[in-house]
């Protein structure tokens, strides 16, 4: 990555305030920095996805309210937490669909709260929002490392939306398993679905790619599955925005490319933290997030859909657990909903850890 912080695509700066991020709005015609000084800026971001990605979104969310901190002006705790309280339920409901972006924004704003001083309620939430930045990293690596024990020494793979670097502080979750491979010497090549509407994995999966010189072949969603019956796919990984004991919520199309690879034979993974499994919801409960009809009906300035024809545009699809071969964590290969009660007890016990 070119990214003049070492390989971070969002990060805080502490001599402003503020949050600095690469532009994923801009890739691939533009590499762009840009800054984000009240979390007003930063909600806007994350609206135009200029910052996404379930992981990213949590480090996001997690600087937020770090940032919201820093420049609330109130003496008392009482008003602090009150001011920091409108701007978390302010950057909660950019994305509904993503749990990462609450878990970031819980984590810092429950660390506030235990404070009895404005001065080190400040101080304790850009420390939480650090921990959860440098806990991003580790989950990153952590997936890579299971990942690879998985990939073949000379393989294929088919990857859809975008789920790197961009999409987390840095490595990536689908895309650092994908990167742990080569990484560990093996032959691996990637096809990239161009995730229509937005095309993620045609601008940001391929230029991530292209940096880290890993072959990659772009193609459109309605390939997949011609690739597989040609035996062309060796396997799939995607990452998620969230699971539940029953499915995983991933970019639109994920679902499909699911149900072709279950025909095939072929191995089907979710690559995730622990952050992004949800506890307490099941598909039912999930709001789905829908985004504004030009998305889809214009493109390049030009109308691609008549106008008064409706347009259905949801950003995210549910797809059944049955239906993948197994979740990719930090702590392993899960599968569900066998290893469900394992997914509790690391998640309770990674809660204790963070609370002591």
């Amino acid at each position: 990555m070119k990214e003049d912080r070492s390989g971070y695509t969002i990060w805080f700066d502490r001599g402003t305030p503020g949050i600095g991020y690469i532009d994923q709005t801009c890739i691939p015609g533009t590499y762009r920095v840009t800054m984000a000084y009240t979390p007003h800026e930063l909600a806007g971001a994350i609206q135009v996805l200029a910052i996404r990605g379930a992981p990213a979104l949590g480090v996001a969310g997690a600087y937020g309210v770090a940032l919201a901190a820093l420049c609330a002006d109130a003496e008392s705790i009482d008003s602090f937490l009150d001011t920091i309280k409108k701007d978390a339920d302010m950057l909660r409901r950019t994305r509904p669909t993503a749990v990462n972006l609450s878990y970031g924004i819980d984590r810092v704003f429950g660390r506030i709260r235990q404070e009895k001083d404005v001065h080190l309620a400040k101080e304790a939430a850009l420390a939480e929002a650090d921990a959860v930045a440098r806990e991003d990293e580790q989950m990153c690596r952590g997936i890579g490392e299971t990942g690879n024990a998985l990939i073949p020494n000379r393989c294929t793979i088919l990857t859809h939306c975008n789920a790197g670097a961009l999409a987390c502080s840095t490595w990536g979750t689908a895309l650092g398993v994908i990167r742990s491979a080569v990484a560990a010497g093996k032959e691996v090549s990637v096809y990239a679905c161009e995730t229509r509407p937005l095309l993620q994995g045609a601008r940001l999966t391929a230029w991530e790619l292209k940096e880290e010189k890993i072959p990659v072949t772009v193609i459109t969603d309605s390939m997949a599955a011609m690739l597989m019956r040609k035996s062309m796919i060796d396997l799939v990984i995607v990452g998620a925005d969230r699971i539940t004991r029953d499915v995983v919520v991933n970019k639109i199309g994920t679902y499909m490319h699911a149900v072709c690879a279950k025909y095939h034979g072929i191995p089907f993974y979710v690559a995730a933290p622990l952050s992004t499994f949800d506890l307490t919801s099941s598909e039912i409960d999930i709001t789905i997030e829908e985004r504004d009809r030009d998305e889809i009906a214009r493109w390049g300035g030009h109308i691609t859909v008549p106008p008064d024809v409706s347009v259905y545009n949801p950003a995210f699809d549910p797809t059944p657990v049955q239906m993948i071969t197994g979740i990719i964590t930090e702590f392993g290969l899960l599968r569900l909903p066998d290893d469900w009660d394992r997914v509790t007890e690391q998640v309770s016990m990674a809660d204790r850890i963070i609370r002591d």
